[in-house]
């Protein structure tokens, strides 16, 4: 069994030491199972013959699926230590900073989806058609769940738990939330959402790294997630543009706010938590190195969503 250098102190006993290679190769793992758990996906909508709703709510499902693969891989095959992966003790002002982003970044960066449906629909791009279940009545449960519920746990434990904490203890506190939030944001393949998820999964890392516990962020994930679905079913907000839909001054004053909050939590943010990780020299390439399979079939995904 390897033995890994505990970037506090000390030594630790794991089949895969937490490093770039295991956050690498996390992503890379992930991505796979995506597209098995996707294949699998569709031969059950082929078999059932499912529409609509139905059809909606399976594909949701795929990736946690996947990310779940993943998360049984670190604990049982790599032994990692979920304390050291998925912390959740934190300094109760951790969750304040996270609420002043997360409204922060819904109502004054929203609207850079838009502006990118625009720039690529002047390239001849069709924007897509959203896979949003129908929110009426009791149907906003479910869709809350499998939409917002799930994607916050199982995403923040991917993402700012198995990738961002190994990746940190070799490529540094600061790349390895500017890696994960680029990696998340391909995950996703989502063309109209790239540069917000971007910003968003970069703003998730930071208050990961900062608080040492995904708590925070899991929370504001799922704020941001459900949120949007709850004012998509109350018919003021257009998911597939970013826009409210609302009185022009009613938009303005909640931007300002919005940037007001957004602001001051960076600016609190910034001025909390512990001492960052530095970088080891090479390591960000032996990070892109083992997350090469995963970054390029999410890649060709991406560009072929501008084109299919």
């Amino acid at each position: 069994m390897e033995t890994s250098t505990n970037p506090r102190g000390g030594q630790n006993k794991y089949s895969l030491p937490l490093g770039a290679r295991a956050g690498g190769l996390s992503y890379s793992a992930a991505v796979l199972a995506m597209l098995l758990t996707s294949v699998l996906a569709s031969g059950i909508i082929l078999v059932f013959k499912l529409e609509g709703d139905g059809k909606n709510y399976i594909s949701f499902l795929a990736s946690p699926l996947a990310i779940a693969v993943v998360l049984v891989l670190a604990l049982t095959v790599a032994k990692q230590p979920v304390n050291r992966l998925f912390p959740l003790k934190t300094h109760p002002k951790f969750y304040a900073i996270g609420l002043l982003l997360i409204f922060g970044a819904l109502f004054s960066l929203s609207w850079i989806n838009g502006y990118i449906i625009k720039l690529f629909e002047l390239m001849g791009y069709v924007p897509q058609e959203s896979p949003i279940p129908d929110l009426s009545g009791w149907k906003l449960a479910p869709a809350l769940f499998v939409i917002a519920v799930l994607p916050a746990v199982m995403e923040e434990i991917l993402f700012r738990g198995i990738i961002l904490r190994n990746a940190e203890t070799e490529v540094g506190s600061t790349r390895a939330a500017l890696i994960t939030g680029f990696c998340f944001s391909l995950y996703h393949g989502s063309v109209e959402q790239t540069v917000y998820q971007f910003l968003l999964g970069c703003m998730f890392g930071f208050l990961a790294v900062r608080s040492r516990s995904i708590g925070p962020v899991v929370l504001i994930h799922f704020l941001n997630n459900a949120v949007i679905i709850i004012l998509t079913a109350c018919g003021v907000f257009d998911e597939a543009t970013g826009e409210m839909l609302i009185p022009l001054a009613a938009e303005i004053a909640l931007f300002i706010t919005s940037a007001v909050s957004l602001v001051g939590g960076l600016v609190w943010l910034l001025l909390s938590g512990r001492q960052a990780e530095s970088c080891e020299k090479g390591k960000v390439k032996t990070f892109f190195l083992w997350a090469t399979f995963g970054i390029a079939v999410m890649g060709v995904m991406w560009i072929a969503g501008l084109f299919l």
